[in-house]
């Protein structure tokens, strides 16, 4: 009943941008906290940026500085904006929102991911 979509990923070289989005759609009451997670090739999953509906965001270590997570909370959507980029953020990058739909439940809920290439 929820969906959450991803756009925005590609082929990008070294130093280069991209802007992730994510909107998710179907019966939703409220969202909560949405984060953006990646997996690289024959690596864990990781966290990469989180941000509350406060506002408060969290970023892991390696992205600080170059990458800036916002939400837009009106159209249950967030973006991942990623500057600088470097070879070693290739990875298939996930959305997840904690979202309270209409029946008020609250669950976790994933994108398909979007693959983001950094590469020359």
């Amino acid at each position: 009943q929820v969906q959450l979509v991803e756009s925005g990923g590609g082929l990008v070289q070294p130093g280069g941008s991209l802007r992730l989005s994510c909107a998710a759609s179907g019966s939703i009451f409220r969202t909560d906290d949405m984060a953006w997670y990646r997996q690289a090739p024959g690596k864990q999953r990781e966290l990469v940026a989180r941000i509350t509906t406060a506002g408060s965001t969290n970023y892991v270590g390696s992205v600080k500085g170059r990458f800036t997570i916002s939400r837009d909370s009106a159209r249950n959507t967030v973006y991942l904006q990623m500057n600088s980029l470097k070879p070693e953020d290739t990875a298939v990058y996930y959305c997840q929102m904690t979202i309270r739909t209409m029946n008020l439940v609250t669950l976790d809920y994933r994108g398909q991911g979007t693959q983001v290439t950094v590469s020359s």
